[in-house]
């Protein structure tokens, strides 16, 4: 899903993001609600919890608190067969529910929603904190990146609060109390405006007024993706309601708060809270996954959620740490040739922390002067679930084809690299970390797992020979020159004839005869090139 919330709250607020399970599960649709109403102030329970509270199952609870209705039909049945004839992705989910469930559910509570809605993230993203779909959607509760600025949570360099698991679910509540005040009530037309948009939804009622055709969820003309979305859910609440009928043993979840929320005060290395707090980083990063980088943003929000039984020990030991060391500085003299972005890169920073720390108004750097950097404690792998490290693992899984690093340059687009290296545009977005519709940059690194050529019995002439390994790939330009031929140019940049005519198979005359002056694009190995 993807909306954002007004918050009043002292916060900022594939695979496919609609993928619940690639290989076993079925298709999540991207949610694309829009209203921009402003909601009522979300009601947000504390996570404390009391040495006589009784602990049950937090199952039991949301079963207490099922509230929408019981409905029959074919799609629910549909999905209910596919969620009893794959228990193990019920396990799968479960497990990772288990730190954030018992907060969803105290906050759905004590904003009187029904409980069935706490069950959303498992339709939306499985529960996985890190999930993003092709729809450019993030986090539990998929938030696109407009509806999430439009509920108050910030995306910048260092925190993007659609991942942050506390500031989300405020949000997700917020605008599941305004789609549901604009359906007049109307749960499962609010869940499917949840999805694909209030607009998208209100567009079918009137249709479906102007046939004087009925205008319920079940008879309303929606895309097929919204049309599964809210049979889901529901299937989702009759498995949990009686998952014996469906052959299923649910696992307990305890009924009592995983997390606290602790107040920091200001940035701190995660590497060195999770030491302070004696839990594994990985955990850290997991209940934390709004923050991009390895420290909390230097802007806030200024808090972690950490496990309730580390919380008194981290907050007594953040005490007697002075602010000014959470975080390691190091002092850079700069050299010519220096720009404030180069460095920044370096020391795996922004260029808006470095200007706010040395009081820099412009990007104009002075050779042998001294800069005053912020830096990780720990080497960039220690991080392993940050968004660098998180990009690279998704980069070096190894895949069918030839790995190449590709720069982008001015008018690069997913589509055609993908066309180029006959790859899926979603899968070179996915290699990359990124969403089909986000923009290029010139000058960014794209790995391609290029399949050009591999069909090797094929009779097609225009079947290109892998190209070789290379370090870094770079598409140029080239005009042709007198006495060229493709053997020649071939020859300079280390390229094979059929890669030229499949790079330029609408420059290229039927007898491949160049033209001087004819443009040609090719993809070179820059750093295998001496005379470029």
């Amino acid at each position: 899903m993807r909306y954002y919330l007004s918050l009043f709250i002292a916060l900022p607020l594939f695979v496919s993001c609609a993928t619940i399970e690639p290989q076993t599960g079925p298709q999540t649709p991207t949610t694309n609600a829009d209203t921009a109403e402003p909601a009522p102030i979300v009601q947000i329970p504390p996570q404390t919890e009391t040495k006589t509270q009784v602990i049950g199952d937090l199952w039991d609870r949301i079963r207490a608190g099922f509230n929408i209705g019981t409905f029959e039909h074919p799609r629910i049945q549909q999905q209910l067969d596919w969620y009893a004839r794959h228990p193990d992705y019920m396990d799968r989910v479960t497990e990772r529910a288990g730190p954030y469930m018992h907060y969803i559910v105290e906050a759905m509570k004590a904003n009187d929603i029904p409980l069935e809605l706490a069950l959303l993230p498992i339709v939306e993203s499985a529960f996985k904190p890190f999930a993003y779909s092709h729809g450019r959607a993030s986090g539990i509760w998929q938030f696109i990146p407009s509806t999430g600025r439009r509920y108050g949570l910030s995306q910048n360099w260092w925190y993007d609060g659609r991942r942050d698991v506390y500031a989300s679910t405020q949000a997700a509540i917020s605008l599941l109390l305004n789609l549901k005040r604009d359906f007049n009530g109307d749960w499962l037309l609010a869940l499917a405006a949840y999805n694909s948009g209030s607009g998208t939804v209100h567009r079918a009622i009137r249709r479906g007024k102007y046939k004087n055709a009925a205008t319920d969820f079940w008879s309303l003309n929606l895309p097929k993706e919204t049309r599964d979305y809210v049979p889901k859910l529901l299937a989702l609440k009759q498995l949990i309601e009686k998952p014996e009928q469906y052959g299923l043993h649910i696992q307990p979840i305890p009924d009592r708060p995983y997390f606290e929320r602790v107040d920091v005060g200001s940035q701190i290395d995660l590497a060195v809270a999770a030491e302070m707090a004696a839990i594994d980083l990985d955990e850290l990063y997991e209940l934390n996954p709004g923050y991009n980088r390895w420290a909390t943003a230097p802007n806030g929000p200024n808090y972690l959620l950490l496990p309730l039984d580390k919380s008194t020990q981290f907050k007594d030991r953040l005490a007697q740490l002075p602010e000014q060391d959470r975080i390691r500085w190091v002092r850079h003299q700069i050299k010519s040739g220096e720009t404030i972005s180069t460095i920044a890169t370096k020391y795996n920073t922004s260029i808006e922390t470095i200007k706010r720390v040395n009081h820099m108004r412009g990007n104009m750097l002075r050779v042998g002067h001294a800069l005053t950097i912020p830096v990780a404690s720990k080497s960039p792998s220690t991080y392993s679930l940050s968004a660098n490290q998180r990009k690279q693992a998704l980069q070096n899984t190894p895949h069918t084809g030839v790995k190449l690093t590709h720069i982008v340059q001015q008018g690069d687009t997913f589509w055609e690299l993908a066309q180029q290296h006959k790859v899926g545009v979603r899968q070179l977005a996915r290699w990359n970390g990124m969403a089909p519709r986000d923009p290029l940059t010139p000058g960014q690194k794209l790995v391609i797992w290029s399949r050009t050529g591999l069909s090797s019995t094929s009779d097609d002439h225009n079947d290109v020979a892998a190209p070789p390994r290379r370090t870094i790939t770079q598409r140029i330009g080239y005009r042709v020159r007198p006495g060229d031929s493709l053997a020649r140019i071939s020859q300079k940049f280390k390229v094979s004839i059929q890669q030229l005519k499949s790079w330029n198979k609408s420059r290229l005359r039927a007898d491949s005869l160049l033209r001087p002056g004819q443009s040609l694009t090719l993809f070179v190995d820059i750093m295998g090139q001496s005379g470029l």
